[in-house]
C-alpha cells in the first residue's frame, strides 16, 4: 500500500487549489461490467415501465405526496397507516447499518439509481458522442471549432432530452401515468406551473448528470461518508491485495526482480469514475463499481499473473491472504437481515382493507333504554383502502347487547374511500360491572369479519 496518506487529506476530484479535476474515465470492459450492463437493463425496465402497470385499475406504485396517498405492490396506505411507515423505514435504517457493516458500499455500485443512471446511461452516450476518455480529454483541451460545438451540444441536447424523460417518469410515480397523461394531452395554459416545476426537475437530472456527477456521491449523498463509521476490517468490499501486489515494478518479460505481480500500469485509476488510485486502500469515493477490478484483471491476463489482485475481500481477508468466507458474523448479519426484510413485507401486507375510528359522542352520558339496558351513542369514520365499495355491518363481539346504526342497517364505504355513520351500543344492565368499559365492534361484509375496532362504554356507577 502507500506509504503515505495524503491522499486522504482532500478527495481525488477536487485540487490543492481547490478546483474541479474532471474526470476522464475509460469505459470497463469484462466480466463484472458484463453483469452490471445486464442488470442495469433490468433497472431501466422496471423504472421506466412501474408507473404504467396497474391492478385492478390501481397503479402498481404511486408516491402522491400531495394527497397523502401511497401504493406499494398494489396495497394502498393513506396517512393513518404512517406508523408502518416510521417502523419501515426504522427498519430499513437498521437494514442500511448491517448491510454496510457486512458487505461494504455494495449498494452504491451495484443498485443506486445515481451510478446506474451516470455510469450505464450517460456516460455511455457520452462515449458514443464524444469517444473514449483519451478522445474526450482531446476534445476537451481544443478550441471551439465547428466539430466540438457540433459534438458538445449534441450531448448536452441528448442528456436534457433524457432528463426532462426522466422528470416526467418521476412525476408520474408521484400522480399516476393517467393523470400524466392528462396532462400532456391538455392544452399548456390549463398547466402552466406544472410545466414550470417539470422543466426546473428537469435541469436539476441534468446537472446531475451533465456536471456534478460523482460528486453527489463524494459530496452530497451522506451514505459515502457514513462508511467511515461502519465499515470494519472484516467487512466485503474491493480491495487491492498490497500483500501479493507490492512491491510494484514495470512489467518486463523474464524479469529477475523481486517484485509483486502490481505492474505500476494505471488502468485501474483510469477506469475509476470516481478518479481514485485503489491501491491506496479504502477510501470515500470508492463506490465498489468493480470498474478497477476488471481492468486489473485484464492485465493480470496479458502478462500471463493470476487474476484477483483487485478484488472483493475484507481486509483481515487480505492480510491474512485469505478467501472470503461466510464467517458466524456474516451469517449473523444476514440473518437479522432477512428477520427485518420479512418484518417490513408482513408489516405491509398484514394491514386491514377498511381502518377507521370510533368516537363516543362528547358531552353525554348513558341513556337508559327500558328497565334493563343502558345504551351509548358513537361516530364512526372508516377508510376503505380498496378498489371495491364496501357495505359494513357493525357487530358488538364477546359481549351480550347489540348494535343500531342510526337510519340504515349498515354503512357503506366507497371504493378508497371513506364512509362515516352514527349509532348505539345497547347493552344490558347485567352485563356492566364498571363505571367503564372496554368494547370491541367488529366490521363484517356480509358474514366476513374484515377488521374489529375498539371503544369505550360508560355506565352508571356500580
Amino acid at each position: 500500500m502507500a506509504d503515505s496518506n495524503t491522499f486522504r487529506d482532500s478527495i481525488a476530484t477536487v485540487d490543492k487549489q481547490g478546483k474541479r479535476n474532471w474526470i476522464f474515465a475509460q469505459q470497463p470492459k469484462g466480466r463484472w461490467y458484463n453483469i452490471r450492463s445486464v442488470l442495469s437493463i433490468f433497472y431501466f425496465s422496471v423504472f421506466f415501465s412501474l408507473p404504467f402497470i396497474s391492478i385492478n385499475g390501481r397503479p402498481l406504485f404511486l408516491l402522491n405526496v400531495v394527497e397523502g396517498k401511497f401504493i406499494l405492490f398494489g396495497a394502498i396506505f393513506w396517512p393513518q397507516d404512517f406508523f408502518i411507515f416510521g417502523l419501515a423505514m426504522l427498519a430499513f435504517i437498521l437494514f442500511v447499518v448491517l448491510f454496510t457493516m457486512a458487505f461494504g458500499r455494495l449498494f452504491c455500485g451495484w443498485m443506486c439509481p445515481q451510478t446506474i443512471f451516470m455510469e450505464m446511461l450517460f456516460r455511455r452516450i457520452e462515449y458514443w458522442i464524444e469517444g473514449d476518455a483519451a478522445a474526450q480529454k482531446l476534445l476537451a483541451k481544443q478550441p471551439w471549432t465547428a466539430n466540438k460545438i457540433i459534438r458538445k451540444t449534441s450531448k448536452h441536447l441528448v442528456f436534457y432530452a433524457l432528463s426532462f424523460l426522466i422528470a416526467n417518469i418521476f412525476l408520474a410515480y408521484i400522480i399516476s401515468a393517467k393523470s400524466l397523461g392528462k396532462i400532456i394531452a391538455s392544452p399548456l395554459s390549463e398547466h402552466t406551473g406544472g410545466f414550470i416545476a417539470i422543466l426546473i426537475f428537469s435541469g436539476v437530472f441534468y446537472g446531475v448528470f451533465a456536471f456534478m456527477r460523482e460528486q453527489i456521491c463524494t459530496i452530497v449523498c451522506p451514505y459515502g461518508r457514513l462508511q467511515g463509521v461502519l465499515l470494519d476490517k472484516n467487512s466485503i468490499l474491493v480491495a487491492y491485495d498490497y500483500k501479493r501486489g507490492e512491491p510494484r515494478g514495470k512489467y518486463r518479460k523474464d524479469d529477475s526482480r523481486a517484485i509483486g505481480d502490481c505492474i505500476d500500469c494505471a488502468q485501474c485509476v483510469k477506469v475509476c469514475p470516481t478518479g481514485i488510485d485503489i491501491r491506496n486502500g479504502t477510501q470515500l469515493e470508492c463506490v465498489n463499481c468493480t470498474a478497477c477490478i476488471d481492468a486489473c484483471d485484464h492485465m493480470m491476463d496479458k502478462t500471463g499473473r493470476p487474476r484477483g489482485l483487485i478484488r472483493y475481500a475484507s481486509e483481515n481477508g487480505i492480510a491474512q491472504n485469505a478467501p472470503i468466507r461466510f464467517t458466524p458474523r456474516l451469517r449473523i448479519y444476514t440473518g437479522i437481515l432477512i428477520l427485518l426484510l420479512g418484518s417490513i413485507i408482513f408489516m405491509l401486507t398484514s394491514r386491514k382493507p377498511v381502518s377507521g375510528t370510533i368516537i363516543r359522542t362528547t358531552g353525554m352520558l348513558y341513556q337508559e333504554r327500558g328497565q334493563d339496558s343502558i345504551s351509548n351513542l358513537y361516530r364512526i369514520k372508516l377508510i376503505n383502502k380498496t378498489t371495491q365499495e364496501i357495505p359494513l355491518v357493525l357487530k358488538l363481539e364477546e359481549e351480550p347487547g347489540h348494535v343500531e346504526v342510526i337510519g340504515k342497517s349498515h354503512i357503506t364505504v366507497k371504493a378508497e374511500g371513506q364512509g362515516e355513520g352514527t349509532f348505539f351500543i345497547v347493552v344490558p344492565k347485567t352485563a356492566l360491572h364498571n363505571r367503564k368499559s372496554t368494547l370491541y365492534i367488529g366490521l363484517y361484509e356480509g358474514d366476513k369479519r374484515i377488521a374489529v375496532m375498539r371503544t369505550t362504554f360508560l355506565g352508571p356507577i356500580q
